[in-house]
């Protein structure tokens, strides 16, 4: 028997470890089904694990290449297709990406974050890439806004898709917003490949890293795998620490469900360590991009 009163009994307080799936996948480039199924495969192998939240790649629906077949794929976030993947799920929390109709009838290369089997928040990415072997703006509608959002399990998170997470104003609209995780699905094929290495996966590595530690935040990217017009999509996928330190890491090239283990209790150790978004001066940066707007485009 304890001999002290209840009220001076301490309190045993669990770590809040969080456990994120990272879905490396090879979608089926036009089979909607046939990705669909992928999809509920892949919860299933998670749900096992124990995961609390799973992460599919950049349009992980369709496929990348849709070209002409956007409006023949597109999906609005109420769609049976979707809400089978999110029933299937229960409790485990969902991103994935998929071609967006809105009610206007534009067309959006879209990631929905879930959870509890509702759509928390769909974010239309921004940045439509048209150099190189890109052409989405020809296809998509961009995107307008970079918002965060609240989550039951996973605090403040943002999301930014593929070459979002290039632009570092992105990041510091996620900055400003306080994330504490940040989500990057994407379609990153290989590019500029030198023996062993592919420069598009060490990019993703350094920002990841670097983003991870001045917004304090975890980092997970999620990047597909498989081959699509004579392109091969590298994977790689990660979960990046606050501290900048990889908490997991996905095979190159196969597919692969990778498992990555975090400690919310992190952020706050890495924040008292490394205070970087609390001493960031979020109005001197407004001031200063008006100041520049001013001159580059003229008015008050």
């Amino acid at each position: 028997m304890n001999d002290l009163p209840s009220s001076t009994v301490p309190e045993i307080v669990e770590p809040s470890l969080l456990r994120v799936a990272l879905a490396q996948v090879a979608p089926v480039l036009g089979d909607r089904q046939r990705n669909v199924e992928m999809h509920l495969e892949q919860i299933g192998i998670a749900a096992r694990q124990q995961a609390d939240l799973i992460v599919f790649p950049e349009l992980s629906l369709t496929g990348y290449f849709v070209r002409d077949m956007v409006p023949d794929l597109a999906l609005t976030p109420a769609a049976p297709e979707i809400r089978g993947i999110l029933e299937a799920a229960g409790k485990m929390a969902v991103v994935l990406g998929f071609v967006e109709e809105s009610p206007r009838h534009r067309f959006y290369n879209a990631v929905l974050y879930a959870e509890g089997g509702r759509v928390v928040h769909v974010h239309r990415k921004v940045y439509l890439p048209t150099y190189g072997l890109f052409d989405e703006q020809r296809y998509f509608a961009a995107g307008e806004r970079f918002e965060a959002f609240d989550t039951a399990r996973f605090g403040r998170m943002g999301i930014l898709t593929c070459e979002d997470f290039w632009h570092l104003s992105a990041v510091s609209i996620m900055q400003a917003e306080e994330v504490d995780v940040l989500l990057c699905p994407s379609n990153s094929p290989g590019r500029g490949v030198d023996g062993p290495t592919v420069r598009t996966a060490e990019t993703y590595e350094h920002l990841a890293k670097a983003y991870a530690q001045l917004l304090g935040a975890v980092v997970v990217v999620v990047n597909r795998v498989g081959f699509e017009d004579g392109l091969c999509f590298w994977g790689g996928s990660s979960a990046t620490g606050p501290d900048g330190r990889t908490l997991a890491q996905a095979p190159m090239l196969d597919e692969s469900l990778t498992m990555a283990a975090f400690d919310t209790a992190e952020l706050r150790r890495q924040r008292l360590i490394t205070p970087l978004a609390r001493d960031e001066r979020l109005l001197l940066t407004i001031e200063e991009l008006q100041r520049i707007k001013r001159r580059r485009y003229g008015g008050e």
